[in-house]
């Protein structure tokens, strides 16, 4: 009655041995005296701790070398592991000395400062000479030339890093980083390391796997029809015509003014995806924005601390925040879902994103909607993060590098005046517009809104020639790779819009270099509605007005999950209209 089955193993088997004292000391008839009792309480207490200290030990020490010892024996370096926090806090102290940085406004390479440590460790830890003998062993030994200079290639752009006791895979090769993207058996699922990140986006489409993922692309999907897109592009130019308008009257009377455009895009967008999201006005949904902000501000705040899983249940200051703000959204979301399900039978679902989920939520009987409540909620976060903050950014970028290439600006705005004149732009006459394509697609290359995505390895296996551990995370330095001279040429940190000439698959020196809306079948299914909603904005800027960059303006992009301009971006605005 007395025995004891000891187990090293972690996880749920980890728990046998309680089982086993539990009915020992509760449900064996002959039960031991008081005194005989507590010492075998004492003996439980003891052997959890000691199971406890063993299994700290194995998951931060032992682990942690063993795999880093695997690793280099494939040729796989890396800064090297830290007790419990990893790398973690060379990268903070790395960000915070650029944290002061600005560039020059011709100066498009800001890789230094959003990503210090990718910067700092791909030529020491990710060098290809470190491969060499390991390559030779191979041609000697094997005489297989292309699988060795493949795995060279590969080998040269990938190293480990350590997110905590979480091993971290940076995989800047675009032959692999292609080999990751564009599985379709589920070996690569979304990485959700930060739940408070999850929080912010809502376990919709961006970040569901398997048949989750299957079951949410099929109710979001058909809201983001090409032609039901090219219907909304009246109602963007609408939003934008409104807000331009507003700049006309703060004008003086030499026809100029200055104005913060990254502020202005970011209402611009709300208002935009209100409307064609929500059927709703900038001011019915101005809170869930600027709630939804707060978080995202606080949710990446932690983005650099050690995750352990606890501390996210603890009544902390920033954990009372974050909830507060999380239940506010939740119930305005809420209240506008049934609003649209409350006028269904009357006036139907209606034309705008939510309608559209609704109607095909419900398509299959309406007593078993396809998404519960709360999956609906986690959709429209997603559209209101993405659809808003991704969108703004594009157009922050886009017009910053308008105001510092005249000659472009002067370029766009003929090619819109010949296909759109002065008429509120419709779905047709983007399809039109070739020069404003290639420019928003350079600005998506040179700025793209995410800097990184991230998977991680669904099982043991074999990425880019490299043999990792199920939970590896894999890391995808967009930045990095679109400001890859081995990827873009020698000028791939200017700015050429032309490289785009013959469309995004010949950009590059690979098809598939251009990462802005990630790619293969877990590609952003909003990017079109991004790309429309840029284009029509833009165009009803360069009908109205000519733009020039402020001097006040400092060159500092920041990440905060997305890249924006650290100090905003003040424009000074000159009216065309007579």
């Amino acid at each position: 009655p007395g025995l004891i089955k000891l187990t090293s193993s972690t996880g749920s088997r980890g728990i046998q041995y309680r089982t086993l004292i539990f009915f020992s000391l509760f449900l064996n008839p002959e039960r031991p005296p008081v005194r005989s009792t507590m010492g075998l309480v004492w003996m439980v207490v003891a052997a959890l701790l000691a199971s406890w200290v063993f299994n700290a030990l194995v998951y931060l020490v032992w682990r942690p070398r063993a795999i880093t010892r695997q690793l280099r024996a494939q040729g796989v370096g890396g800064p090297g592991y830290r007790f419990f926090a990893g790398n973690l806090a060379e990268i903070k102290r790395l960000r915070a000395d650029t944290a002061g940085a600005a560039l020059d406004v011709g100066n498009h390479d800001f890789v230094p400062m959003v990503q210090p440590h990718f910067h700092k460790w791909i030529p020491i830890h990710g060098t290809k000479l470190r491969q060499f003998l390991l390559i030779h062993d191979s041609l000697q030994r094997h005489h297989q030339l292309v699988p060795a200079l493949t795995f060279w290639s590969a080998a040269g752009r990938t190293f480990l890093y350590w997110c905590g006791a979480r091993p971290s895979l940076c995989v800047a090769d675009v032959n692999t980083v292609k080999q990751v993207l564009s599985d379709r058996s589920g070996l690569y699922p979304k990485n959700i390391g930060n739940p408070h990140i999850a929080r912010l986006l809502g376990k919709g489409l961006v970040l569901t796997d398997g048949d989750d993922w299957k079951r949410h692309r099929k109710v979001v999907h058909p809201a983001f029809n090409m032609d039901k897109l090219k219907m909304m592009t009246v109602t963007m130019s609408d939003c934008a015509g409104s807000m331009m308008s507003e700049w006309k009257a703060k004008m003086d009377k030499g026809g100029s003014v200055e104005i913060d455009l990254s502020h202005q895009f970011e209402e611009l967008t709300a208002d935009v995806i209100s409307h064609t999201a929500f059927g709703s006005s900038y001011e019915q949904g101005k809170k869930v924005f600027l709630a939804q902000r707060e978080l995202q501000f606080l949710a990446f705040s932690t983005v650099f601390n050690v995750q352990i899983p606890a501390f996210r249940y603890l009544p902390t200051e920033k954990n009372l925040k974050i909830w507060k703000l999380d239940k506010e959204v939740r119930t305005m979301l809420m209240n506008i879902i049934k609003s649209c399900l409350a006028t269904k039978d009357t006036m139907g679902y209606g034309s705008d994103l939510l309608g559209l989920m609704l109607e095909a939520c419900a398509a299959e009987g309406g007593h078993n909607p396809i998404l519960s409540m709360d999956e609906i909620i986690d959709e429209c976060k997603t559209f209101f993060l993405a659809g808003h903050d991704t969108s703004s950014h594009l157009l922050t970028w886009t017009m910053f590098l308008l105001s510092t290439h005249p000659e472009w600006q002067q370029k766009l705005r003929e090619e819109v005046l010949r296909e759109c004149g002065s008429e509120v732009p419709t779905g047709d006459m983007l399809n039109k517009l070739q020069l404003v394509n290639m420019f928003l697609l350079e600005t998506l290359r040179l700025y793209a809104p995410v800097s990184l995505i991230q998977r991680k390895a669904g099982s043991d296996l074999e990425v880019g020639g490299i043999k990792v551990l199920e939970g590896t995370v894999l890391t995808i330095p967009i930045a990095m790779i679109h400001h890859d001279k081995e990827v873009w040429g020698e000028d791939a940190n200017e700015f050429k819009p032309i490289r785009f000439e013959n469309g995004v698959m010949r950009a590059g020196k690979h098809p598939n270099a251009l990462l802005s809306f990630s790619n293969g079948p877990r590609s952003c299914i909003g990017q079109n509605f991004a790309m429309i909603e840029a284009k029509a904005v833009i165009i009803v800027i360069l009908q109205r007005f000519s733009f020039s960059l402020s001097p006040k303006y400092v060159h500092a992009p920041m990440d905060v999950i997305t890249l924006r301009p650290k100090f905003g971006l003040p424009m000074i605005l000159k009216s065309l209209e007579m």
